[in-house]
């Protein structure tokens, strides 16, 4: 098995961004919500004919990270204590999580699971925000609780 390093071997089959591309039903609140509240600067956007509107956000380096099942049912657990979790969920790396989970619930986001320390070694937590969609909040390392 080849194990290629940070983004070079995707780079060299041509793959040069992540984008996760959500449906929002009320689109100008989901883009206030990630822009404004996580903090996620506009990169571009776009209008067209029949009411059409994109924004596209940055949001640091991307990974694409495919759970089986299991997998799934265990960061559950672990965040939350239970199954939740749609089959799409994103997680975005935090310097503050604690921080981080305030500023989002205080900005209408719902609480699932509060911080909590993982086996892995982070502190992670888990809400329901804008185009209802599930967010793990995580800080990797011993600094991070």
């Amino acid at each position: 098995m080849v194990t290629p390093d940070a983004g070079g071997y995707a780079r060299e089959m041509g793959v040069h961004q992540l984008r996760v591309v959500v449906e929002a039903e009320d689109y100008e609140k989901a883009v206030a919500f990630f822009r404004d509240v996580v903090g996620l600067p506009v990169e571009e956007t776009y209008s067209s004919d029949g009411g059409a509107e994109v924004t596209i956000l940055g949001a640091g380096r991307a990974t694409l990270e495919i759970a089986n099942p299991a997998q799934k049912d265990l960061i559950d657990d672990v965040e939350v204590g239970r199954h939740v979790a749609p089959k799409i969920r994103l997680a975005f790396q935090v310097d503050d999580t604690p921080g981080m989970t305030d500023r989002l619930v205080g900005a209408g986001a719902e609480l699932v699971a509060p911080p909590t320390v993982t086996p892995w070694h982070s502190l992670n937590s888990r809400l329901e925000v804008a185009a209802g969609l599930h967010v793990t909040l995580f800080a990797e390392g011993t600094d991070a609780y």
